[in-house]
């Protein structure tokens, strides 16, 4: 069953990087497989058994030891298949039929983890044992997200199989999850713990030569995270997906920086490579090349316009929803659709925004000094403009926002905090970009926490839950305010 288990995980990893119908069919298939392989290892109950196990619940300590092994593979094989399930297609069975997959496979990890709580007092240490607690403790690390972090740091410390794949858990989380979902703080000293063994044992695994790379993204050593990425796409051919990764951190590695033409030659390979988001890196790639001077511009072959313009017709949906980054761009391009494009401010430090960048690059001054520059000297040519379009003041607010996030990295709190007012200020004229006040209501709420003026914080950031709907990626900034609220040791008020 551990083969059958091992062998699928590595298929469905492989779908989840390339996105192609026949390896997420594969996947499938061979997950199906491992299922029946685990079911035959399961504990059969009898008609009447399983009628009494519905008035009384039975004892979960009956299991044999290879029982108990079949139940923790059996509900991880489901995990996985209700995963692939999502992506398969856009049909509303397949939908639930994930769903029943995913509260099946809750339900038996929830009754091993009991079995592993009345096994701890008298368990022998063999090494199978071991596998059974490291299994337990990656999925109940995996849906429980408070008690989940520690059963995921148990099985990271321990030596089983799973042990690995708990580590490689929390680094997603600390590295990606807690930066994009959360207030931007990330815990760098728990990954660089977590990574340094691996690192030992395998300095040149392409996995971990890209965690390390991504871990100095994240302490601002940005040109040491080039060096890093090169070395993990040099280290193995077979999974272009890592390649991939790795581009689209290089990417914003030279964003921040802004070297652009560097940034642009990333963009533009994954927007050819790869499959995961055609409508973001296309709008990626037109957004940075919207940076470079016309000369520039021409040299690249490009056209940015036409570049804006595909970015619609290249939007997908995954489980019947729209991907809210997705969406977020292709709300932007529309200003390219008419026969008159109104060209957008900054588009490449805006979506720099919506990933968080802002939290990143603010561990350098000197490069935030450079953003800076870049965004005052728009703001001066935006104000010196004759003809204002219908787009003038969503334009002002969001370069003071992100002028506000650039003031507030560099510790000029009190100019931060007049940018954002103002922000919300100019509420009744903001025509489009309605994401731009409860985001800078959110800012200003982090700011005053910054200074310690946790009531001033506390209700500048419930503001901005209770009193807006329905803006971009408005799930997402609830994510970062129920962080930022669990911060400031405040239950979350419940929406009116």
């Amino acid at each position: 069953m551990y083969h059958a288990l091992g062998y699928s995980t590595i298929l469905v990893m492989q779908a989840a990087m390339t996105f192609e119908q026949q390896d997420i069919q594969m996947g499938i298939s061979t997950m199906k497989e491992a299922l029946q392989t685990c079911q035959r290892f399961r504990k059969r109950s009898t008609v009447v058994e399983s009628l009494s196990n519905l008035v009384s619940k039975q004892p979960v300590d009956q299991l044999s030891e290879e029982e108990m092994h079949a139940e923790v593979c059996y509900a991880e094989c489901l995990l996985q298949k209700a995963a692939l399930t999502f992506v398969q297609d856009e049909n509303m069975i397949n939908f639930i039929k994930g769903g029943l997959k995913i509260r099946t496979s809750y339900q038996i990890y929830k009754e091993c983890h009991q079995v592993l709580q009345m096994t701890q007092g008298n368990k022998s240490k063999i090494e199978t044992y071991h596998q059974f607690e490291g299994g337990v403790k990656l999925g109940i690390g995996a849906f429980n997200l408070e008690l989940g972090l520690h059963q995921l740091r148990e099985g990271a410390s321990g030596s089983s199989l799973r042990a690995i794949l708990c580590t490689f858990t929390l680094l997603v989380y600390h590295t990606y999850v807690s930066l994009i979902l959360g207030t931007g703080e990330a815990n760098l000293h728990e990954a660089d713990s977590l990574l340094e063994p691996y690192l030992q044992k395998f300095p040149n695994g392409s996995i971990i030569l890209f965690y390390a790379a991504r871990i100095d993204i994240l302490k601002g050593n940005f040109e040491k995270a080039q060096i890093t990425f090169q070395e993990c796409i040099a280290a193995q051919q077979e999974w272009k997906q890592i390649h991939h990764l790795c581009y689209w951190e290089l990417m914003w590695c030279y964003t921040f920086q802004q070297n652009w033409l560097q940034a642009y030659r990333y963009a533009d390979l994954l927007s050819k490579e790869s499959r995961w988001s055609k409508a973001i890196y296309v709008f990626q790639k037109a957004a940075i090349l919207c940076m470079l001077p016309e000369d520039d511009v021409k040299r690249t072959g490009e056209d940015t316009v036409s570049l804006f313009r595909q970015v619609d017709g290249l939007k997908q949906r995954i489980a019947g929803k729209s991907i809210p980054t997705e969406k977020f761009a292709v709300r932007k391009a529309r200003r390219y659709a008419s026969s008159q494009p109104v060209k957008l401010i900054l588009p490449a430090l805006e979506m720099m925004y919506v990933w968080n960048g802002f939290a990143i690059v603010g561990k350098r001054a000197d490069l935030t000094e450079n953003l800076l520059v870049t965004i005052e000297k728009e703001e001066t040519a935006l104000q010196n403009e004759t003809n204002h379009s219908e787009y003038y003041m969503d334009d002002v607010c969001m370069l003071q926002l992100l002028k506000g996030l650039c003031l507030k990295h560099l510790g000029r709190l009190m100019q931060a905090e007049l940018c954002f007012n103002q922000v919300i200020q100019s509420e009744k004229q903001i025509k489009y970009d309605n994401y731009l006040v409860p985001f800078t209501l959110y800012e200003l709420g982090l700011l005053y926490k910054q200074q310690d003026e946790r009531g001033k914080a506390i209700r500048f950031i419930e503001t901005a839950k209770n009193n807006y709907k329905e803006y971009s990626m408005e799930s997402r900034l609830h994510f970062r305010i129920h962080a930022a609220l669990d911060s400031l040791k405040v239950t979350p008020a419940s929406t009116p």
